[in-house]
């Protein structure tokens, strides 16, 4: 087993990718919908900044399934597919505010729980069916 002395020191996730079948439509979605803007791009990823230095990558799926070259040396292969979920951190002050703006969108909220140790979740699909979370403090003990 790993000792404190032993074990990776990480300081947070950095990058969450989702697999969709148009890069066009899901960059507009995530643009549209949070406002992420653009950090990197092409043919087969894009790469959007969310909010405490964290990135969104969206890559078109089966694109990167083989290594990919990188400025003389290389990324490993990777794919996904199915649906999957992604959940955003929100005030709960913002709840009521991101309601409206999901139905004024025409998005479909699909759940929302109030969670009994705390917090509310509100769950809605992205154009490719993945299942986004709105999340507020208290649906983790670290959020």
């Amino acid at each position: 087993m790993n000792t404190e002395a032993t074990r990776l020191r990480v300081q947070g996730v950095l990058e969450t990718s989702l697999y969709v079948s148009d890069l066009n439509r899901s960059e507009a979605f995530y643009s549209d919908l949070f406002g992420f803007e653009r950090l990197a791009g092409d043919a087969r990823m894009r790469a959007l900044q969310v909010p405490e230095q964290q990135v969104l990558l969206l890559f078109l799926q089966g694109a990167s399934a083989d290594w990919v070259d990188i400025d003389g040396t290389a990324i490993p292969g990777h794919d996904g597919s199915g649906t999957t979920h992604l959940a955003f951190k929100v005030e709960e002050t913002d709840m009521d505010r991101c309601k409206q703006t999901l139905a004024g969108a025409g998005i479909e909220v699909e759940s929302l729980i109030e969670w009994s140790e705390g917090g509310t979740s509100l769950y809605f699909r992205d154009p490719d069916g993945h299942v986004l979370e709105l999340a507020t403090r208290g649906c983790w003990p670290n959020w």
